[in-house]
């Protein structure tokens, strides 16, 4: 451990620019719309608006479904227009949908709905454009023996955003309702405080457009006996993801309306567990190195997934605040150390020709997880409740993962053979 520690912050003093601009950016959309601000606050919003569990889970699974389809689109572009170039576009049309969302109040009836819908939509365009871009973006600026400290320390700093992120949602409506004058059952608040995290979005925009388009890298296939075909191989990549991430999503989807409706807790208590989750994810991500060291990124990657189901129970057995937190936790930190380690597996079993396809393939797959559980969660929530919501996430995730474990069992056989 003595000789690992000083390993890993010379090679994080080592990061070069590009790097470095890179993580500030991951760190303000983690701050912001992907697991801060907008994760706690959006379905409160809703919920203030008026609209129950079914219309909530249509608009986030909407909005995710549209993610899944653009993914494929923005990893065949990717290798035209170059990822930096699509990242820059994809935040922006982020930073659009979000600040035009936060003028939903200004249109009533149907056009509220409908103005929720596109500006929502919008955004995730965006995002399926930035985010299909990110891996193969930083497996091009970062040396291949900083890989796997580059997305370790990215889930990081996420989580570190995040947490940061939940405090500030946490505490901010109380905030404006104070200066506003109204209380919290309003969705004033909760409106001004979404427009002032898409705000925060504009340095992100900045520091990707401060990058360097990375080096062009060698697209010759290497097969390797015994190996699949890089099409099947995406394919099967592709599926596993979708089962695997199933848990993740419905958490991340209705774990605040559960708490809020459900459970009946208020913002500020939602905001603290949500922070404490996302604090106790920096050491799980930060050891990623270590692990994969030892197991490898595949096994690190099944095992820290097989992780997120035993950590769903306690929200499929307790109906109870503390067991919700506790399970949240539990899924957050694991997946901390899930998702780069999967993530590092996928872009390096195919060439550099096929990671743009295959960060498609993969967060179009995460994306129509996501959405099958915003779509169908709030329908299962009205007619068996949210214990058989949890149940149904971490079944298929269990699902998933041996799946996983029996595709790197039969490829370790294959390259021995």
């Amino acid at each position: 451990m003595n000789r690992a520690t000083p390993t890993y912050l010379h090679i994080l003093r080592d990061f070069n620019r590009d790097v470095r601009l890179y993580l500030i950016t991951t760190m303000l959309i983690g701050l912001t719309v992907d697991g801060g601000v907008y994760t706690v606050l959006f379905n409160l919003y809703l919920l203030r608006l008026g609209y129950g569990p079914e219309f909530i889970g249509l608009v986030n699974g909407s909005g995710m479904l549209i993610f899944a389809l653009f993914c494929l689109p923005a990893g065949a572009l990717s290798g035209r227009l170059g990822n930096r170039r699509m990242m820059i576009a994809g935040l922006t049309l982020l930073l659009i949908g979000c600040g035009l969302l936060s003028f939903t109040e200004i249109h009533t009836g149907n056009w509220r709905a409908g103005w929720l819908f596109i500006t929502w939509c919008f955004a995730f365009i965006g995002f399926a454009i930035y985010f299909v871009n990110t891996a193969p973006f930083a497996m091009k600026v970062a040396h291949q023996s900083e890989r796997s400290h580059v997305f370790s320390v990215q889930a990081a700093l996420w989580s570190l955003a995040g947490f940061a992120g939940s405090l500030i949602g946490g505490f901010l409506p109380g905030i404006f309702a104070i200066y506003l004058g109204v209380s919290l059952d309003q969705a004033a608040p909760y409106r001004y405080s979404l427009l002032a995290a898409s705000l925060l979005l504009i340095p992100s925009v900045l520091a990707i457009a401060a990058t360097r388009e990375g080096p062009t890298q060698a697209t010759k296939e290497r097969p390797t006996k015994g190996q699949a075909s890089p099409l099947r191989l995406i394919a099967l990549l592709t599926l596993i993801r979708l089962l695997v991430v199933t848990g993740v999503g419905t958490l991340f989807t209705f774990f605040n309306v559960y708490m809020d409706a459900g459970l009946h807790i208020s913002t500020v208590h939602i905001g603290v567990l949500s922070a404490i989750g996302r604090l106790l994810s920096i050491p799980t991500a930060l050891i990623v190195p270590l692990l994969t060291r030892r197991w490898g990124n595949g096994h690190t990657a099944a095992w820290a997934s097989f992780g997120t189901a035993i950590s769903m129970l306690p929200l499929i057995l307790i109906s109870h605040w503390s067991a919700a937190g506790l399970g949240f936790i539990g899924v957050l930190a694991l997946t901390s150390i899930r998702y780069p380690t999967f993530l590092v597996y996928t872009m390096e079993v195919v060439s550099p020709a096929r990671r743009g396809t295959m960060s498609g393939a993969g967060e179009m797959a995460s994306g129509l997880s996501f959405s099958a559980m915003a779509l169908g969660g709030g329908y299962i929530i009205e007619s068996l409740g949210y214990r058989s919501f949890f149940l149904t996430g971490a079944s298929l995730t269990v699902i998933g993962t041996l799946s996983f474990l029996i595709h790197l069992h039969l490829q370790r056989r294959q390259s021995v053979g």
